[in-house]
């Protein structure tokens, strides 16, 4: 049997938009998680999957509290995201049906994002301090932290800078039904609406000293400005 090679980053969104509750996790992961009708039915579930996985010859790690059973997926011997994690990941969500389970909506994703003139000159330094790794996202290069804890640092060329904006501001990635309900609690709580020209893909917001937040949908273009 080959050994099926690592995914690049666009083939992995590409594909995970048909696997809903299905997110990328620490470094090299894809997660999800499912609630079941009961304590029984989340021991079913996850014997439904040892199933599957067995017969694929590729095992998950598997978190057990009460109800709520978390998947995580990898291909450790490619220290990587394959085709055996998604097809995995595919027949999780069919157990799930199966055994009544609701397949939790993917959490929110915070990242600091970093303006600066030359990323590759900064990028290091934030690296070694935090203990990230680097993660291709597009064109661009991400930090991550490996343990999947951390906010993603992401770094934007950006040689002009508006008066009174730092050098850094704070993304949210929100489910794309949820953004706009979160922009208007930041306004309700004293925040204002610097741009909205972008919306509905992201709105940037500031609080009442000027600290900037943008709210993204889950389908915007993390790389625009």
């Amino acid at each position: 049997m080959m050994r099926p090679r690592p995914l690049r980053e666009a083939e992995i969104d590409h594909q995970l938009v048909d696997l809903p509750g299905v997110y990328r996790g620490a470094a090299t992961t894809l997660v999800l998680a499912v609630r079941t009708p009961s304590f029984e039915d989340a021991v079913r579930l996850i014997g439904l999957v040892a199933r599957d996985a067995a017969a694929m010859g590729h095992h998950p790690e598997i978190h057990l509290r009460l109800r709520l059973v978390t998947f995580t997926l990898t291909t450790s011997w490619e220290r990587a995201v394959t085709q055996l994690d998604i097809e995995l990941a595919r027949q999780i969500l069919e157990a799930a049906r199966a055994v009544g389970g609701e397949v939790l909506p993917a959490p929110d994703r915070v990242e600091i994002a970093v303006d600066c003139a030359v990323a590759d000159a900064v990028r290091p330094f934030w690296a070694a301090g935090l203990g990230y790794v680097e993660r291709l996202a597009g064109e661009a290069v991400e930090l991550h932290d490996p343990r999947g804890r951390g906010p993603v640092l992401r770094f934007r060329r950006r040689e002009d800078q508006r008066p009174g904006s730092g050098r850094m501001h704070l993304d949210v990635v929100a489910p794309d039904d949820a953004a706009p309900g979160r922009v208007q609690a930041c306004l309700a709580a004293g925040g204002s609406l610097v741009s909205d020209a972008q919306a509905p893909s992201w709105w940037l917001l500031a609080d009442a000293e000027g600290n900037e937040l943008r709210v993204r949908t889950r389908h915007s273009d993390a790389g625009s400005t």
